[in-house]
């Protein structure tokens, strides 16, 4: 990034701070905080091991150093501005949890737009929340756009924060269904003198399965024999026999299926488990990034601060407004709304931003400001004099 392209974005973010109200975190002056400047060249430099004290009032420090990037610790400290972790004093950390587009199994960074790739991780971010509220039954959770490609979730219970990494680490198989026993999904249970086996259904990947199976059985029950007898099929291992099998036991039996007793459907059931626990754990789980999960001294950004790749806002959500909230719309800052600049796009393109979808050419061109902040933080383009 050359001088005067700094100078610029560092300047219009000083002037967005002005205004700018930034959301602390609980026990704020028991976290680290770290920020990374408008260094020249292109590399960074991260500035941390510093608290709150340091800094002076959060706001205060925003407006005058406009830095390219904030963050404060999910971990909190007895003295959080030591110079070494072992210093510090850990007294415990939120359960942090990142989705990031560019690791989201279902995108693939170079072909799919900027919005194609937040549109699939809100999908994700989802399907997480919906994995840490009806699975953990966790409560205190805060989501925050993390300003770039994805989402942050705070997860901050006093009964979770002493977790070590290995314990963290087991939040994170289970939510990316790593290694899941689907075996163990099905027990067996000793009925009337005799044993039944039965599908998990009182929580966990076992609940989510079954849910599956009951979807499927209504489905099924709203084909013809001919037709239903040709959707089981569709299953690997499972023929015309063991599809009659199946729908004898299933269809016409609600009870056995309520209760998820998959022993009348015979070795089909099995099959049939498995094939359902698959498509579950393919549409249900949620690919977070475990380094960030299992780290206990993380850095994250700071809500209502500005993510210097972008030019968008790091922004907290009310979980009832996560789903209809449009990154590339909601965080746009409304200081960099009001005017056009000229800078010179090195990098051609579409770019969808504030509501618009503008293609560019290379050379000199005049932008509303929100996209040239955008396309200059992205090292898209180059500022030049008005």
């Amino acid at each position: 990034m050359d001088r005067r392209t700094r100078e610029y974005l560092s300047g219009r973010f000083g002037d967005y701070y002005r205004s700018a109200d930034p959301t602390l975190p609980p026990a704020a002056d028991s976290r680290e905080w770290g920020h990374i400047p408008w260094t020249s060249g292109d590399a960074t430099t991260m500035v941390r091991h510093q608290s709150i004290y340091d800094l002076g009032e959060i706001a205060d420090f925003l407006r005058r150093e406009a830095p390219r990037h904030v963050y404060f610790s999910a971990a909190r400290y007895d003295d959080p501005g030591a110079a070494s972790m072992d210093e510090k004093g850990w007294e415990g950390a939120d359960l942090v949890f990142d989705l990031d587009a560019d690791h989201l199994p279902s995108v693939d960074p170079d072909a799919a737009t900027y919005a194609e790739m937040l549109a699939a991780c809100k999908d994700a971010l989802l399907r997480l929340l919906d994995l840490l509220e009806d699975d953990f039954g966790f409560e205190d959770v805060t989501v925050v756009f993390s300003g770039g490609r994805g989402y942050h979730v705070h997860v901050r219970d006093e009964g979770l924060a002493g977790l070590d990494s290995a314990a963290r680490r087991e939040v994170v198989d289970y939510v990316r269904a790593v290694d899941l026993d689907v075996e163990g999904l099905v027990r067996t249970r000793a009925v009337g003198g005799t044993t039944r086996r039965e599908l998990r259904t009182e929580g966990g990947w076992g609940r989510r399965t079954h849910r599956r199976l009951r979807s499927l059985v209504d489905e099924l029950r709203a084909l013809d024999e001919d037709e239903a007898m040709d959707r089981l099929t569709t299953f690997d291992g499972i023929g015309e026999g063991r599809a009659r099998t199946l729908l004898d036991a299933f269809v016409d039996n609600e009870r056995a299926v309520e209760r998820g007793n998959v022993e009348a459907g015979g070795p089909g059931a099995r099959i049939l488990v498995e094939a359902l626990a698959g498509e579950t754990v393919g549409a249900e789980t949620a690919p977070i990034d475990e380094p960030v999960t299992t780290d206990t001294h993380r850095l994250i950004r700071l809500p209502g601060s500005l993510h210097g790749g972008s030019g968008l806002v790091v922004q907290r959500l009310d979980r009832d407004a996560v789903g209809d909230f449009d990154p590339l719309v909601d965080a746009v800052p409304e200081r960099f709304t009001r005017r056009s600049v000229r800078v010179d796009v090195t990098d051609p393109g579409r770019v969808e931003l504030d509501g618009d979808t503008f293609t560019l050419d290379a050379g000199v061109q005049t932008v509303p400001e929100s996209v040239g902040v955008f396309l200059m933080t992205r090292d898209r383009a180059r500022k030049v004099k008005e």
